[in-house]
């Protein structure tokens, strides 16, 4: 009986201390579900993921599991499930609201689902389920996370093109490790943003406009880049906001953003340098945005803040860097996706 139990005490410690390693601030029961790390031990051939992915899909409603693997962009974490063989994801968005509880379940930003494509169009489809249910359009540091996953599951071409909500979007695998987004031109029109601001700039777009929001004065900047961007440049970060109260005020103006809106802060740091917080619409506060970092380099350019050059973003998280290339129109994001950790998930 002792022996029984120093066993599974030991094994009880070996878990904690692999979650407490590889996902800082995603702790949950040991029962919950059982994780592996390819630190330790090799990647699963090709065959046997999917074979495993695709009998966890098939079978997570009937057995109550789902097997998953985690991944992070920059501390913007997903749970990602391969739902390869079929086009409608295999968790419903209550589900994913309890797998990614940081208390009694994974811990995520959201639940990404890797899809049968609508056509031979595209390779692959993505949707993605926020920690509260809602459904984005598409994300940027998501995008990567997808791209890094379909890697290790076997997939070996050096692009992708992926059918989102938002359009197509298009990884690329770069041979640092990083990954290169083709993120497409961004929407600026302001009806299509969607947002209720009088237009005041070219193209019946946004540009420092004036709203009044949580008794402040603010110059908003609307960009879409398939989900709907307010960016506002502040002096200093740290000083000029409240960021747990603005941000979340702003997130649910539907008087001025019908759909409900991303929010970052910026900060001009160099020519060639900007510094943000975001509070995304459905997460909160997270570490990192893609589409975000995307949208500010935008609305930067166009409010006159900084030069078109190829432009490093400090989120929270870590850097990315984007270009808006004047000519194709296009927006091209470059970062990491990274994996943490992989396992059987309880879902009910």
């Amino acid at each position: 009986f002792q022996t029984m139990s120093t066993m599974k005490c030991f094994s009880r410690l070996t878990l904690s201390t692999l979650l407490l390693r590889h996902s800082v601030g995603a702790w949950v029961s040991p029962a919950s579900f059982t994780t592996t790390r390819r630190a330790t031990m090799p990647p699963l051939h090709a065959a046997t993921v999917q074979e495993t992915q695709t009998a966890a899909s098939a079978s997570a409603s009937s057995s109550g599991r789902v097997k998953f693997a985690k991944y992070e962009g920059l501390g913007n974490d997903f749970i990602l499930i391969d739902n390869r063989d079929q086009k409608d994801p295999s968790l419903t968005p209550e589900q994913s609201v309890k797998l990614c509880d940081r208390h009694f379940g994974v811990g995520g930003d959201g639940v990404i689902f890797a899809l049968e494509p609508p056509s031979t169009d595209y390779d692959f489809a993505m949707r993605i389920y926020n920690s509260d249910g809602s459904e984005p359009e598409m994300c940027g540091n998501g995008i990567r996370c997808m791209a890094a996953f379909l890697k290790d599951l076997g997939e070996d071409a050096k692009t992708y093109t992926i059918d989102t909500l938002a359009g197509p979007i298009i990884p690329e695998m770069n041979d640092d490790g990083t990954i290169t987004v083709d993120m497409g031109p961004p929407e600026l029109v302001a009806s299509k943003v969607p947002t209720t601001l009088e237009a005041n700039f070219e193209g019946d777009s946004v540009v420092e406009q004036t709203l009044e929001c949580n008794g402040k004065t603010w110059k908003v900047n609307c960009v879409s880049m398939g989900n709907p961007h307010a960016i506002i440049f502040v002096d200093d970060l740290e000083k000029d906001i409240d960021f747990e109260s603005d941000g979340p005020a702003l997130e649910a103006n539907t008087d001025a953003f019908p759909a409900k809106i991303n929010v970052e802060f910026v900060q001009v740091m160099a020519p060639d340098h900007l510094k943000m917080k975001v509070w995304e619409r459905g997460a909160g506060p997270t570490l990192a945005c893609g589409t975000g970092a995307c949208a500010l380099v935008v609305a930067a350019i166009r409010a006159g803040k900084i030069p078109r050059t190829k432009t490093r973003v400090t989120l929270p998280g870590g850097d990315l860097f984007i270009e808006w290339k004047e000519e194709n129109k296009k927006i091209y994001m470059s970062g990491p996706g990274t994996f943490a950790f992989e396992g059987m998930a309880k879902v009910n």
